[in-house]
């Protein structure tokens, strides 16, 4: 993984976060993945972060990112999620009958990534469009 260099300072950061629609719903259907991706692109965008990898699946999100360090995990989560559920929830009207007061669960995994950032991204790219079944199926064959 490269550095990044800003204005004041010099990192390697980088976070992996995994998170589901509410009740592990399977409500990303095709049409919904792709407005997701663009939604979370662009907040991911405007907040200067670098998105390298992105997996949607029915009922999951991995992401993959560089972020510079006036950032913290959470706070990137946060707006992501909140800004992502309302754009989604205000394009999609049916997925306020699914959750009325945020598309999201309120968990989320982060994995901290250091100098395995090619594991990960290849992880991320084989998880694109599966559900946790078709997930685990796909481990055990190795």
């Amino acid at each position: 993984m490269k550095l990044r260099r800003d204005r004041h300072s010099t990192s390697m950061l980088a976070d992996h976060p995994v998170f589901c629609p509410k009740y592990r719903g399977a409500v990303l259907r095709p049409g919904i993945r792709e407005y997701a991706r663009n939604a979370i692109l662009k907040i991911c965008g405007e907040m200067g972060l670098e998105v390298t990898r992105m997996a949607i699946g029915a009922e999951h999100v991995h992401i993959f990112y560089r972020y510079p360090p006036r950032y913290s995990v959470s706070e990137i989560a946060k707006k992501i999620k909140g800004r992502s559920s309302r754009l989604l929830r205000e394009r999609f009207p049916e997925l306020k009958t699914w959750c009325k007061d945020g598309l999201w669960s309120p968990g989320s995994f982060h994995g901290s990534v250091g100098h395995g950032a090619e594991v990960v991204e290849k992880y991320i790219e084989s998880q694109e469009g599966l559900t946790t079944g078709e997930r685990i199926e796909s481990l055990r064959r190795g």
